[in-house]
């Protein structure tokens, strides 16, 4: 059975360009994977074509002859060396290009991209560091000082991991890589190097300070700057104040998340502060002033309406906490809480008493309240 034009298994026009004809292979090698085909007889057998004509036609000089000759490049004296190869289209070869292709991003980089593999070189980790803080040092800012246990670059050794100075050496299992291959099949299956654990690199004189990890295990102290206006949440971020990088890689940051303590007297909700302020039941009733505390540490006089019941709120304006990063202050809030007396006095007592045999229409709510209770009963009767 004559074979069919290498251009038309693959579905595209003569002359296409490269990249056209990895496109349609990687088409055409999805679409007819046995794997993908198991019900149908003459999917192999199709498959087994394309990675034919894909092996030819990938190739610059073979594509080149094909252009010229056809199929007939290939048998009698025409190139007949080659035609060992032809017969199976060097069908592992030919897909494993395409299962790099489709696959190298999840495998750490593919045939091109083969110079991650060999990445001597390792970022340290991140850290995390939580702190709390009151209250006024997140309306103020402040200036903190901390001990971060981490991964310093080992002193005697440059971070190489190599004793007096030496370079470590290039792994002969994978060359450098990192990483290892092996054929399954159809496939090629890159796998951690298990000599240099992917490091590309072995220490073969390992520092004695640091047992060739060209890192040791410290503590150390830093500055860290908290600016007016963190809540709780916020994230502090220290570039290259993480772990120390392997082989003289970069360092990791340090991430500092904030706390803010709960405070005796303010309870903030964003930038609004508020504050619960008892009063005696006479002021409430009478009207007049109290004084209470602001979170600069200052004071303010507030006047109570005559009347006041538990509840009642009144703002003070700018009087919270300022907003991260700029964007102004918030607001801080009173709430009255309307105080009853307790351990009385007789003569406090025939006074109130006095007071009560007087009252008339002095309590609306508590009057509407019993109104509607009155009704509902009334319903409940009937």
């Amino acid at each position: 059975m004559a074979k069919r034009d290498y251009y038309e298994v693959l579905g595209i026009k003569r002359g296409a360009p490269a990249d056209e004809i990895k496109k349609a292979y990687r088409t055409k090698a999805k679409e007819l994977h046995p794997d993908r085909n198991q019900d149908d007889p003459n999917a192999e057998a199709q498959f087994k074509e394309v990675n034919e004509a894909y092996d030819v036609l990938k190739d610059d000089t073979k594509k080149a002859a094909y252009d010229r000759y056809g199929h007939a490049a290939f048998e009698g004296g025409m190139g007949g060396g080659q035609r060992g190869q032809q017969g199976n289209g060097d069908f592992a070869s030919a897909f494993s290009d395409v299962f790099e292709d489709l696959f190298g991003d999840f495998m750490g980089g593919g045939r091109g991209g083969g110079g991650g593999g060999r990445t001597r070189a390792q970022r340290g980790s991140d850290l995390r560091y939580n702190m709390r803080v009151t209250l006024e040092e997140a309306f103020k800012g402040a200036q903190k000082t901390i001990n971060v246990p981490t991964a310093l670059n080992c002193t005697s050794c440059n971070g190489t991991g190599a004793e007096g100075g030496s370079e470590p050496q290039t792994c002969p299992t994978c060359s450098g890589m990192g990483k290892v291959r092996a054929q399954q099949g159809f496939f090629t299956v890159e796998r951690t190097c298990p000599t240099c654990s992917g490091a590309g690199q072995i220490v073969k004189n390992p520092c004695k300070v640091c047992r060739g990890a060209g890192r040791i295990e410290k503590e150390r102290q830093l500055s860290v700057n908290i600016p007016a206006g963190v809540e709780t949440g916020t994230r502090i971020r220290l570039g290259g104040e993480g772990e120390a990088g392997m082989r003289g890689g970069p360092a990791g940051d340090l991430y500092i998340f904030i706390e803010v303590k709960d405070h005796a007297i303010f309870q903030r909700e964003s930038v609004n502060l508020y504050c619960r302020i008892p009063v005696s039941m006479t002021t409430a009733a009478l009207g007049g002033e109290v004084e209470v505390p602001t979170i600069d540490g200052g004071r303010s006089l507030v006047k109570v309406p005559a009347g006041s019941q538990t509840g009642k709120q009144m703002r003070l304006r700018g009087k919270g906490m300022p907003a991260l990063r700029g964007g102004g202050t918030g607001d801080m809030v009173i709430e009255f809480a309307v105080e009853t007396p307790i351990n009385l006095t007789t003569r406090q007592r025939e006074l109130l008493r006095e007071f009560e045999s007087l009252a008339e229409n002095n309590n609306p709510e508590g009057s509407s309240f019993f109104s509607k209770v009155k009704g509902f009963w009334d319903g409940m009767t009937k």
